[in-house]
């Protein structure tokens, strides 16, 4: 039996029970809609192929490669594999890839002109202990906001670009690393759901549109500070099996990048975009 459970007041929720593999779009419905309510959606044990997972993912939106072309699988480019070649020839730890997604509070795909609606990773293998993903509220985050900071902030676009202010990324080939800037409101109405969020990366803002440097670092360096607030954070502990959803619209996550090196902890990933989207891309 299909059991949907909430992990937490503001955030998060839980499906057991469930085959993602024989899902139907009656059956698919309740799990959206729960996923729009509470950001991050987990589901079970799940014993999936690749195709079935990108079969899966496909259901929330098409499916994108990821820039980092180093790390996308041979065969599928839509798919990105966390945590394999983490060591290099000379047998020494590379901790782009062992820490990747552990340098901060971030949100995926904000550096892009369509950022990604949503990210979803499948857990092939998982340490013995440590290698959790923190996630948390981007609507708690602007509702924290205080009211002069939302007038404040109305209509004010944040520039984005793949390094933020420090350029560049090891995990980009050469020819990517000149990444330009995107544009994209810094409170953000979730097409979806209708309601605002506080859309912001701390790694991939370069400035605030409209302000001088030292008014963008001061904003910068106090929106931070809203972004994770009491009861609107979900820490998971990875099964192997899981599927894990989360709605980039709305919300932050950051990896622990503490588990034991010499152990496996590898995931499918893949990045999700909007149907609206491709929509307009085609029209225009």
């Amino acid at each position: 039996m299909v059991e949907i459970r909430r992990m937490g007041p503001q955030i998060g929720v839980e499906v057991t029970g469930l085959d993602v593999k024989t899902l139907d779009d009656a059956g698919f419905a309740p799990i959206y809609q729960a996923w729009l309510d509470y950001n991050i959606l987990v589901v079970r044990d799940q014993e999936l192929e690749l195709r079935d997972f990108l079969r899966y993912s496909r259901r929330f939106g098409p499916v994108v490669p990821h820039p980092s072309k180093s790390t996308r699988h041979p065969e599928v480019p839509e798919i990105t594999m966390l945590g394999i070649n983490k060591f290099d020839a000379d047998g020494k730890l590379i901790n782009a890839i062992y820490r990747r997604g552990a340098e901060g509070w971030h949100t995926d795909g904000a550096y892009n002109q369509q950022p990604f609606k949503a990210t979803q990773l499948y857990a092939l293998a998982v340490s013995s202990r440590g290698g959790d993903t923190f996630f948390a509220n981007g609507y708690a985050a602007y509702d924290a906001l205080p009211d002069r900071l939302k007038k404040r902030l109305d209509g004010v676009m944040g520039a984005f670009s793949y390094g933020g202010r420090r350029g560049g990324s090891p995990l980009l080939n050469e020819e990517d690393q000149d990444w330009k800037p995107v544009y994209h409101p810094i409170v953000r109405t979730h097409p979806e759901t209708g309601r605002k969020s506080l859309y912001f990366d701390p790694g991939k803002i370069a400035d605030i549109v409209g302000c001088g440097r030292s008014e963008s670092d001061t904003l910068i360096a106090e929106l931070k500070g809203y972004m994770i607030q009491p009861d609107a954070e979900y820490r998971h502990k990875w099964r192997k099996g899981d599927i894990v959803i989360w709605d980039n619209r709305c919300s932050y996550h950051r990896a622990a990048g503490d588990y034991p090196p010499e152990e496996d902890r590898i995931h499918w990933r893949v990045s999700i975009n909007d149907y609206g989207v491709e929509a307009r891309d085609a029209a225009e």
